[in-house]
Order: C-alpha cells, then structure tokens, then sequence
C-alpha cells in the first residue's frame, strides 16, 4: 500500500489574501456630511487674481493655522505673504510628473497642514514631465501610437487627483485658464474659459470658480447652496468663500480624524482581522487613497495600501 506523505501547511496565495480586500460586500449605510472636507478650485487667465484670491480662501479655511503652498508659479504665493498678513510654508516645485505631486501631498499630511493649496494645478498636466509630457514618452512603447501612451498617462493622471481628493484637510488648488475656441461649421466660436488641466476637471471639486481680468469670480460649479450663480466682485477669500462653506460642511455634521486611521493601521497589536475591518471602515468614509509616507521606507504610499499591505503579510505570516 503506497504512503502518503505527510501533511504540509500551504499559505494561501498572494492574490486571494488580496482579494479580501478588493473584493469586499457592497453595503449601504445612513448618509451624513461627517468627515468631508473643502475642495477649492480657481482658475483664470494671467492677472485675474486666482493665487491672491486662492490664498485668501485657504487662509480662511486654515482658521489661524499655517497652511502648505505646493508652488508651481516660480514664488508668487510668497509675494504675498506681508500683504495678506497670513502664515505658509511653500515647497517649490520644477518638475510637474503627477507621482511627485502625490508625493508632496503626502510629505503635506505627514506634517499635519489643515490645507494644501497648489498654485497651480495647470503645470502638472502640460508642464515639463506633466501628464501631457508622459503620454508623450510612453507612445515609443506602442510603435510610436501617442493615443497607446494615454495607457501609461491615464492612471497617472487619476492617481493624482485622487491623492489630492483625498488629502486628510482642506484642498485649494488655482488653473491658469484660456479661451476655448471650436470650428463650427468652418467658422471660429468662443465657447468660454477652459482650464489648462483634463477636460472637466472642475467637476472633480466641491467648488469650482473662474475668475476673469477685472477680478470678477463667478462660481461655475457648487455643491454649497450659498455659492450657486453667484458672482464677487474682487472678493475676500476668507471672509467670502471659506466661512460659508465650512458652516455648510460642519452644520450637522462630525469631524474624523485621519490620524486615528493612520495610527491602526500601523499599531503593533494589529490582527489581520482587525486591518480587514479598518479597511472596510476607510472605504466607507471614501478615504483609501488619503496620501502619507510609509512608516517603514518613507516612501508615498496610499492609507488603503498600506493597510492592505500590512494586512496581507500579518494573514500570509500566520
């Protein structure tokens, strides 16, 4: 009679642990404004006054406290600082590749700003190494096939605005902006101000303005009642736009504290259940992608990988 061999415990695969985690139970739960935070966008042409306007607004939604500038405009947030008479450190930045803006937002969370604002958005999709310039580069993989290299560019592109969606504060963000001119009917048309970004990048953002060169905002997208058709002339920022719309986002609502989150995904008493159920509570609160530094290596890292991660090699190691 042939022997068995003995039994030998097997690990379960890499990708099933995985799938715990990607493959969760679609579950419905009560509607509430707790944890969201403000989402700012403004563009205009050169002049119209977005950063001293964008400024204003994060000076407003920071509430006393320094707030982060991630500069794309060679220093001119920092021009302002004595005029404006409000408190922000800046990191100048002159490469434009959509990781290195994941990786300021996240260097932004780990020292704790209550709001990033990035003036301006516009380079990082048609500066040197934006998402133009990665398509750009990714075509020779495709035999030259520039519409191929938008595979590469793509989730680059989507990465980034969900890093910035996710920030764990306030987010302000300035688009130079140019005029929009189509061929109808082999005759020119102006069909308005377009920001130099993906196309209907303001709907991604809970309020969206452009100005004009005579310091006019007009609000072309609000989810806060109070800003719908309206329009400010040279308007006060903080006073104007940012005490609305945090009474609007705080009235009936409680505010999370991504920290709490940060700090159980890394506490060292942490099960492979217990990151499961953590995993599924982030998910709720829509916050996977809230960006931070690896507790280990520094380097970026979204909270849902670093839970999936640590929680994938607790279950893979028991």
């Amino acid at each position: 009679m042939t022997q068995l061999p003995p039994p030998t415990r097997v690990g379960r695969p890499q990708a099933a642990l995985a799938n715990e985690y990607d493959d969760g139970p679609f579950t419905f739960r009560p509607a509430t404004k707790d944890g969201h935070t403000a989402t700012v966008a403004i563009q205009g042409p050169s002049g119209s006054g977005k950063t001293w306007t964008g400024l204003s607004v994060a000076s407003g939604l920071a509430e006393g406290e320094r707030f982060a500038v991630i500069d794309t405009e060679r220093g001119a947030a920092a021009l302002y600082v004595n005029d404006l008479g409000i408190s922000f450190d800046t990191l100048p930045m002159r490469r434009y590749d959509p990781r290195d803006l994941q990786k300021a937002l996240a260097a932004a969370a780990q020292a704790g700003y209550p709001v990033v604002m990035v003036d301006s958005l516009s380079p990082f999709w048609k500066g040197t190494d934006g998402t133009l310039d990665q398509v750009e580069k990714a075509k020779s993989k495709y035999g030259g096939n520039k519409f191929a290299g938008w595979k590469d560019g793509t989730p680059l592109q989507n990465e980034m605005i969900e890093a910035l969606m996710s920030y764990p504060g306030h987010v302000v963000v300035t688009m130079r902006s140019y005029v929009d001119w189509v061929l109808e009917s082999g005759q020119p048309a102006n069909k308005g101000m377009r920001a130099e970004q993906r196309r209907g990048i303001e709907f991604e953002f809970g309020v969206a303005a452009e100005m004009d060169a005579g310091n006019r905002l007009r609000f072309i997208k609000s989810r806060c009642p109070a800003f719908r058709g309206l329009i400010l002339d040279q308007p006060n920022g903080a006073r104007d736009i940012a005490k609305p719309y945090l009474d609007w986002l705080r009235e009936g609502a409680k505010e999370v504290d991504p920290t709490v989150w940060i700090n159980a995904a890394s506490a060292p008493d942490a099960t492979p259940d217990s990151l499961l159920a953590l995993y599924r509570e982030v998910e709720a609160a829509s916050a996977l992608a809230t960006p931070l530094l690896h507790p280990q290596t520094g380097k970026p890292i979204s909270l849902g990988d670093l839970i999936k991660e640590r929680g994938t090699a607790l279950k893979a190691a028991s």
